[in-house]
């Protein structure tokens, strides 16, 4: 009996050891799963799928990266590398992927000799080296458009002679030219400017431009010669000293002749002077140089156009080793009787000159509101300067005699001066300067600091707060207002009576109706297309 008992003992014990084996046989093993993260890099690039998760040991896992608009894949980082788009990731442990992305590039590179080409606004451009426009080649540029200067090539743009530039901006889509540094990086001299050379007349005999290598000649006898048209543009950052008096300026013209339109221009912050002539018979209205390192309105070589409407603001620090001044008039490179005479007229001119008051620390190297030299010729009406060290200096003999002669005109002009009037050099005599200028202009000494100087120039209609000198480069004002304060005495007393302004040339150059003296009266004619203060600027992203 009782073998019967262990033998059904035994039974239901085997009995269930095999239930329980084959119910193991019929199970499957525990699985490995790892996790794949996947990320975009930045996330405002585009986006990874499939979406960090995890997967079995051994998938293989197909991972895609999508760029937005505007961006670009670039490559793979983490657990995968290349820029293979999709990539197979195989799960044999945990594992990351980083998609790049980077924003697309709509910068064209511009170097070389070019042909007959436009620049269109839904790109910008980088220019490298220097870029020629030669003889019978055209490059337009819309308005609106963005053009960078190169920093490392020194970058200059070169209108050549029977070249043409056509930069028609418009007030609310101005053209801008100025630095590829980054916003906050830009300084002046980044790059080398706009050269446009005509075939206009000069007093020298194939004369070779400043700054660029190989040289190049520019001038002949066209006087009606057209360059091209540029309006509402700005130029930033650029003219570039190569060695002493050999340089390229904000905007560089040599022999430009009067068919070229140039009016509604800017230059600032530039690394020698803003506007220079070399020569040539082209007229402008409404131009603007501020923040520049040299001279404002340079002219040189028998520059015989006309200017009128133009503004110059200084900055007090920015001033070259070789005298900065808001005039620099010369006849020729020496003093040799060269003709045709420099006799270049300009009127309602408003200057803002480096020291707003008495005191003010300004560079040494800020010189003269009006530096005539070497025989020139220039003639300048209605016009007011201020904060110079010096207002008028006659560096040689010659250029007194050009204007006891009548050549040259100085009159209607306010000095408001905080240091010396007048300075004299190589042969000339300060009581000559100062008996010429005071025939027909009025010099006034701004009060001293401890008086109400303030309200001297608001009595003149002109803002204290204009002046460079109470800011830095980072907070002077992008968009100051340059017009008259109401009852300012600047409304009235324009005159346009002298001979000069009957002469055939220039009869028909000057607006003839204003009553202001110098370039404002109630309308701030920069408002809307300059720009003051742009070294924080994201042009890219503009």
């Amino acid at each position: 009996m009782n073998q019967i008992k262990n033998l059904m003992k035994w039974a239901t014990i085997l009995s269930v050891a095999l239930l329980l084996f084959s119910c193991g046989e019929d199970d499957p093993l525990p699985t490995v799963r790892y996790t794949l993260s996947t990320v975009a890099l930045p996330s405002e690039g585009g986006s990874v799928s499939p979406a960090t998760g995890q997967h079995a040991q051994n998938a293989s896992v197909q991972v895609t990266a999508t760029a937005t608009a505007g961006w670009q894949f670039v490559r793979w980082e983490g657990d995968a590398s290349g820029n293979t788009n999709p990539i197979t990731i195989n799960m044999t442990a945990d594992k990351a992927v980083v998609a790049v992305f980077e924003q697309v590039s709509n910068i064209e590179e511009i170097e070389g000799t070019l042909s007959t080409r436009t620049l269109t606004k839904d790109k910008q451009y980088l220019l490298k080296g220097q870029v020629f426009v030669p003889n019978g080649a055209t490059l337009t540029i819309e308005p609106g458009t963005i053009i960078y200067g190169e920093k490392r090539s020194r970058a200059t743009l070169v209108i050549d002679r029977g070249g043409k530039l056509v930069a028609k901006g418009t007030k609310e889509e101005p053209i801008i030219m100025t630095s590829a540094q980054e916003p906050g990086e830009r300084d002046r001299g980044d790059w080398g400017g706009v050269v446009i050379l005509g075939r206009a007349r000069t007093n020298q005999i194939d004369p070779n431009i400043e700054g660029i290598d190989p040289p190049v000649v520019f001038g002949g006898t066209d006087d009606e010669d057209s360059s091209g048209e540029m309006t509402y543009m700005r130029v930033e950052y650029a003219g570039i000293e190569l060695t002493p008096n050999n340089e390229t300026n904000s905007i560089t013209m040599g022999g430009v002749g009067r068919g070229t339109i140039m009016d509604y221009l800017m230059v600032s912050f530039g690394g020698d002077d803003g506007f220079e002539w070399f020569g040539g018979t082209v007229n402008h209205k409404y131009l603007i140089s501020h923040s520049t390192w040299d001279d404002d309105l340079d002219v040189d070589f028998g520059y015989s156009g006309n200017v009128q409407f133009a503004l110059v603001v200084r900055n007090p620090f920015f001033a070259d080793q070789s005298q900065s001044n808001a005039f620099e008039c010369d006849n020729g490179p020496n003093d040799n009787d060269v003709q045709p005479y420099t006799t270049g007229t300009f009127s309602n001119v408003t200057v803002y000159g480096p020291r707003d008051r008495v005191g003010r620390s300004i560079s040494g190297n800020n010189f003269h509101s009006i530096d005539l030299r070497r025989r020139t010729a220039v003639s300048i009406f209605n016009t007011v300067v201020t904060g110079f060290p010096t207002g008028l200096r006659f560096n040689t003999a010659s250029v007194t005699q050009q204007y006891d002669n009548g050549v040259g005109v100085l009159a209607n002009n306010i000095m408001i001066n905080p240091g010396a009037n007048f300075a004299a050099g190589g042969g000339a005599n300060v009581e000559d300067v100062e008996r010429i200028w005071s025939a027909a202009n009025t010099t006034l000494a701004l009060p001293a600091a401890d008086q109400p100087w303030e309200d001297f120039y608001r009595g003149f209609g002109l803002k204290p707060e204009n002046f460079f000198a109470r800011y830095t480069l980072l907070t002077y004002p992008s968009n100051p207002d340059f017009s008259l304060l109401p009852d300012g005495s600047l409304f009235t007393g324009a005159d346009f009576s002298n001979a000069k302004f009957s002469e055939a040339l220039r009869a028909d150059q000057f607006d003839k109706t204003v009553e202001f003296i110098g370039a404002f009266g109630t309308e701030d004619w920069t408002d809307g297309w300059a720009e003051f203060n742009p070294i924080n600027i994201d042009y890219i992203n503009k």
